[in-house]
């Protein structure tokens, strides 16, 4: 490879779903990057367990292939990232490390909310975009009409005129074709890549004489060499045990070291190699304390790098030592100093997590950018062996010029006509202010809102239920916006436990009249725990241990066999959302159960009368 010439960097930014990950799978089968035999499971970049099951990007990660070319090879780094708001912080880090990005665009669905903001930054940054129509082949695609969706949005993000001179590509990442022109249903991807390589410069402003600078964007860890860095070279060239050192925003020396190992991408892997280049994206080992904006360079260096500012998280919980009565018999994780430790490695590769410890130091203020990125967090950790108590999700309000400021998202709905009425009902009584309404084909309406972060804490599941499981709901932040007064919480009381011990059927079977039951016969009880929802707004304290009583008379008939309607669970998400300020959800490795705060009944009442006063 001849320098930098023959190297593209290259981000794929999308929507959720819309098919970033399966088109990388497309492009590592095309560039020779996997043998014709090679078994490789779908998805190849999700490679996280959460990732697999859910489907979603959670983690931006680097890959490389090589394309031969008409002009010589060419190396194009690519970099795959989450396409979820809540994960938007790994999205704007990665940014600085490329030169050029692909927006992929559902044929069907248009630019969604999450494209919408990932785009905005790249646009801010001068990438110079390449669009992707994706999912061509849909039955209900309307490739032209999202093509000029496409450019509206890009004219309302003030790209420049350079950027609006993008080129498209139609394509189906599945089927794995490409063309100019929205009929193609057939052929490969020979035409993305070539576009990649005419369209993206290749790294700009790099100078080989210059000392060595590196600015790191992720940072993981491995079990034999320790924390590993990922970044761009931006300048020089770094070989291998040369002396390095790390500087902080200010330029002040956070450590010394040397390049133990540095690892280049080459496909799905990572591989050492001697020495890296100004435009290389790569791995490296070494430093034991330098982290995420940190700028990496020869010790003759003393100015750092700019790093990208990111946005500030908005929701906030609070992570609790678990201390109910079930506490240690799933988990071997349950103290709070390894609580600490998880939480503190956590926020330093995570920047858009910040935690804070409580004055009783028992408890962490866990701040981030949605339910969701925190909900990951939570599902790692119970996977890890931890047992935590977790508190309903509060946002975090600002102070500007004197006055009370909240953050807002920008709601975008697709749900069939019927529900539309129901759904602008629901988010009216959530202070959301409708900014956008449209037929969206189909006898489906597409319906834009602009609400309270805090108005939509637990409406998720509520909206699946109003639309019948057939709406679609997606977020993305907005903007810090006037305080919106009290917003009404859940509506129905819950039904508490007032024993510990087993639920039995008999029961459970006469507190089915009283409402929703979240447990079933022979599961473990405990006093303050939440075992159902109640039909009244009131809390209701019953006994799910009362067993028939026995006598010696027989009755004349059978007793009727007990039929339970099975019992409502939860998903840790769900749990999180449908909590109230007075409770907590209750996270063991095997189990996810409903509790109040405060256990004890009478100090339950004696909290509930301070408050009144």
């Amino acid at each position: 490879m001849s320098g930098t010439k023959a190297l593209r960097n290259i981000a794929i930014i999308a929507h959720v779903d819309h098919g970033k990950t399966t088109l990388v799978d497309q492009l590592f089968r095309q560039s020779g990057t996997f043998r014709d035999n090679q078994r490789v499971e779908e998805r190849a970049m999700d490679s996280n367990d959460l990732e697999k099951e859910r489907g979603i990007t959670i983690l931006a990660k680097c890959t490389s292939v090589e394309w031969p070319g008409d002009a010589g090879p060419t190396r194009i780094n690519i970099v795959d990232t989450p396409g979820h708001a809540d994960f938007g912080g790994e999205v704007e880090r990665i940014l600085s490390m490329v030169d050029g990005v692909i927006l992929l665009v559902d044929a069907a669905e248009g630019p969604m909310p999450q494209t919408k903001f990932v785009t905005g930054k790249a646009l801010a940054l001068g990438l110079k975009p390449i669009v992707v129509v994706n999912k061509i082949d849909r039955p209900d695609a309307r490739a032209s009409e999202v093509l000029d969706e496409v450019f509206d949005l890009f004219v309302a993000l003030d790209a420049d005129d350079e950027q609006l001179d993008f080129p498209t590509l139609y394509a189906s990442g599945r089927a794995g074709y490409a063309g100019l022109t929205e009929d193609v249903r057939e052929g490969d991807l020979s035409v993305l890549f070539d576009t990649i390589v005419s369209h993206v410069p290749p790294p700009h402003e790099v100078e080989e004489n210059a000392p060595f600078t590196f600015l790191a964007t992720l940072l993981d860890r491995d079990n034999f060499l320790g924390r590993i860095l990922t970044g761009r070279v931006q300048t020089g060239i770094l070989k291998l045990n040369q002396p390095i050192h790390a500087l902080d925003a200010n330029g002040k020396v956070v450590e010394t070291g040397r390049a133990t190992k540095i690892m280049a991408f080459r496909g799905l892997e990572r591989v050492p190699v001697e020495e890296a280049h100004a435009g290389d994206i790569i791995s490296l080992a070494g430093l034991t304390v330098a982290t995420v904006a940190n700028t990496i360079a020869d010790t003759s260096v003393s100015t750092p790098i700019a790093a990208q500012p990111i946005d500030p998280p908005t929701l906030s919980m609070r992570f609790a030592v678990n201390d109910s009565p079930m506490a240690g018999r799933e988990g071997d994780k349950v103290t709070s100093r390894m609580i600490r430790d998880r939480l503190t490695r956590e926020a330093e590769s995570n920047v858009a997590i910040r935690v804070t410890e409580s004055d009783d130091k028992d408890s962490f203020e866990v701040a981030g950018r949605g339910e969701l990125q925190l909900g990951v967090l939570i599902e790692t950790m119970r996977r890890e062996g931890f047992e935590l108590g977790i508190s309903r999700p509060r946002v975090l309000y600002r102070e500007e010029d004197g006055q009370r400021t909240e953050p807002y998202e920008s709601v975008v709905i697709d749900v069939d006509d019927e529900y539309s009425g129901t759904v602008i009902d629901k988010m009216a009584l959530r202070k959301a202010e409708m900014t956008d309404m449209r037929q969206s084909g189909g006898g489906k309406t597409r319906i834009t809102f602009s609400a309270p972060s805090r108005g939509l804490i637990g409406y998720h599941g509520e909206f699946l239920s109003d639309t019948r499981g057939t709406g679609i709901m997606n977020r993305v932040f907005e903007k810090y916006g006037p305080y919106k007064g009290p917003i009404e919480g859940r509506q129905n009381g819950v039904l508490i436990s007032m024993v510990t011990g087993e639920a039995v059927g008999y029961a459970l079977n006469a507190l089915e009249d009283r409402g929703i039951l979240f447990v079933k016969p022979q599961d473990k009880v405990y006093e303050g725990m939440i075992i159902g929802e109640n039909a009244k707004p009131d809390d209701l304290e019953v006994n799910p241990m009362k067993s028939k009583q026995l006598t010696n008379f027989r009755s004349t008939g059978k007793d009727d066999a007990i039929r339970l309607t099975p019992a409502t669970i939860m998903s840790l998400e769900q749990a999180i959302a449908y909590i109230d300020d007075d409770e907590m959800v209750e996270v063991t490795p095997k189990s996810i159960r409903l509790r109040k705060a405060i256990l004890d009944p009478h100090e339950r009442k004696k909290a509930k009368r301070r408050e009144a006063a």
